[in-house]
């Protein structure tokens, strides 16, 4: 089985950069693995749509580049989805809209081998983690109790438990959804309203308080700075779909305004 590439670089202290990806071309791991730059790819499996042959796909590439992987998981399938996540040889699982520790720990639960040391409901399979063998050695039992286990902080109720999650052994990333976070207070997209950025200020101290890694959501390098002052070591630049959009509108603009004698 395959070393965690995510955990090893938790686990030494290396910073870490990802990016996202909506779509299941391969390809497209392919081409971010040719640049030799990214620790792994997080498919937002929340916004895109897959099917179970795609995951799997999608891990063989990344594993092709010595990359690793996250899936980033929609909160109303997700026990199926973290296990089949898994089992197709993620390395981390990315839960989202948690807001009370139950509901994290439910998470936690439903991630985690079915074995008295870990209490989880993940029992054996013949899934891609295990190679084809059927699954149920310690290996195995190792194998999906490494999977890397992140949040995403994005609800008033994650905000106000903060402190509780965090203090969560299982809990070793989380990050901030400013987005879904502006929209549950009744503030949508109003990303430097003062209540959303003391949120925001909240969660990523008091992560680096607590020795959790905080991950940082950023669309250029640019951002990067006020991140690495607070203590910020881990990001994840850019989306494969907005990255293509502001390419095309941009480069279509100049070309039409130079059509039009501008």
């Amino acid at each position: 089985m395959r070393e965690n590439i995510i955990r090893q670089k938790l686990e030494a202290g290396e910073p870490t950069l990802s990016t996202h990806i909506h779509s299941v071309w391969p390809a497209e791991i392919e081409a971010i693995g040719y640049t030799g730059l990214y620790d792994y790819v997080e498919f937002v499996a929340e916004y895109g749509p897959s099917d179970l042959h795609d995951l799997d796909n999608m891990c063989r590439t990344s594993e092709l580049f010595n990359m690793g992987s996250m899936l980033k998981i929609d909160q109303s399938l997700m026990p199926y989805l973290a296990q089949r996540g898994i089992g197709a040889g993620y390395q981390s699982i990315l839960f989202t809209d948690v807001r009370t520790i139950e509901e994290v720990n439910e998470c936690i639960k439903s991630a985690r081998p079915d074995h008295p040391d870990h209490r989880g409901l993940y029992g054996v399979a013949t899934r891609r983690n295990s190679y084809m063998g059927y699954g149920g050695s310690q290996k195995y039992v190792d194998n999906i109790a490494d999977v890397v286990l992140a949040f995403m902080i994005e609800k008033k109720g994650a905000v106000d438990n903060l402190e509780e999650i965090l203090e969560n052994p299982a809990v070793e990333m989380v990050q901030w959804g400013g987005a879904d976070f502006s929209m549950n207070i009744g503030k949508p997209r109003q990303m430097n309203d003062p209540e959303v950025v003391e949120a925001q200020m909240k969660t990523f101290k008091m992560a680096l308080e607590k020795g959790v890694h905080p991950r940082a959501e950023i669309n250029s390098s640019d951002e990067t700075k006020k991140y690495l002052d607070m203590g910020v070591r881990h990001f994840s630049v850019g989306t494969d779909i907005t990255i293509l959009y502001s390419f095309w509108k941009n480069e279509g603009e100049k070309i039409i305004r130079a059509l039009q004698g501008e």
